[in-house]
């Protein structure tokens, strides 16, 4: 799929950009070129001396914005493929900042739709969070307008083939930020701050966010929000897996987070098929022919009503099964 193809991944300093760096150059060493693209200088320097460039001489480093259009659109000359990753993603800084998280998130967006189009890319994967369903703080607002921009895309490429899609999952475990890593770090104080006893969040691995993206990448007709079928975690057997004799205390609820995530609601199930290892939200227009898709995923439209929410998930993860996954993706030395 990869072979001869030039990819550019925004953010590709992150977590998942890192991932993502990893699985293409191990799985795809025909890959053209590469091109990490982000602002952080010292990450992307740290970046090239896990990958020196006479053993990698497809990769590229490109610092640039998305909040600039104009490098955008340099960086992306001669593009098949872009992975959106870059984001403001902290709730609480982005309730504090704003208009920084606006210029990031949805301007940025904007910036790349636009670029794409422009250097005639072939096809693009936005990512996405639960936080942008049904969005009560300011980051899943910013978001679910990103989500929107990059559907929409589709009906203003005129006669341009390029593809738009999205990926939309829940916390990804270990990525920087989230809450295994900084329990971890919270352990040896002998207290683990619980913002609420009932709290619950969907679980997924960093290499499960990646296949979704080279799922998207390889199998999207335009348009679609893809949603794994993943488990959910209780925020106290979190704390109970990392810290067994850790006293859990309650802190309460920082300012836009929810108790549950979701990411189908019930409005969305007029739209969502079921797609076996995924769902997928269709566009409510859309330049191909549903019974097409239809038969060739056998797509499979889900009840009305429908909602995908954590608190209400049918697979769940224990202490013991947190435990496994914590030393398998998070760290190899992890002991309780």
């Amino acid at each position: 799929m990869l072979t001869n193809k030039s990819i550019l991944i925004t953010g590709g300093t992150g977590s998942l950009g890192k991932a993502l760096t990893q699985h293409i150059l191990s799985k795809y060493p025909d890959v053209k070129r590469l091109v990490i693209f982000s602002r952080d200088e010292q990450k992307q320097f740290q970046m090239a001396m896990e990958y020196p460039a006479n053993q990698y001489p497809q990769l590229r480093f490109f610092i640039g914005d998305v909040r600039d259009k104009d490098r955008l659109t340099r960086a992306m000359q001669g593009i098949d493929y872009v992975i959106h990753a870059a984001a403001m993603k902290h709730v609480p800084i982005a309730e504090y900042n704003p208009d920084e998280c606006i210029k990031t998130n949805i301007n940025g967006a904007q910036n790349v739709v636009d670029a794409c189009l422009e250097t005639r890319v072939e096809r693009v994967v936005a990512l996405s969070t639960d936080k942008a369903c049904a969005p009560i703080n300011l980051y899943g607002a910013t978001k679910l307008t990103s989500d929107k921009l990059f559907v929409a895309a589709n009906n203003i490429r005129g006669n341009n083939p390029i593809r738009f899609s999205v990926v939309r999952y829940g916390n990804v475990m270990g990525s920087n930020g989230s809450v295994i890593p900084f329990f971890i770090k919270k352990k040896k104080e002998g207290i683990l701050p619980i913002t609420d006893l009932n709290m619950t969040r969907f679980n997924i691995s960093l290499q499960g966010g990646v296949d979704m993206v080279m799922h998207a990448l390889e199998h999207a007709w335009g348009g679609e929000i893809f949603v794994p079928k993943i488990p959910s975690y209780r925020i106290t057997d979190v704390a109970t897996a990392i810290g067994p004799s850790c006293e859990q205390v309650v802190v309460g609820i920082r300012p836009g987070e929810k108790v549950h995530e979701e990411m189908i609601t019930p409005s969305d199930s007029f739209y969502t098929y079921d797609l076996g290892k995924y769902y997928t939200i269709l566009p409510a227009t859309h330049k191909w022919k549903l019974d097409d898709f239809i038969n060739t995923f056998n797509a499979k439209l889900v009840e009305q009503g429908f909602a995908y929410n954590s608190g209400d998930n049918d697979e769940w993860e224990t202490v013991e099964s947190l435990r496994e996954l914590i030393k398998e993706h998070v760290d190899s030395t992890f002991e309780v």
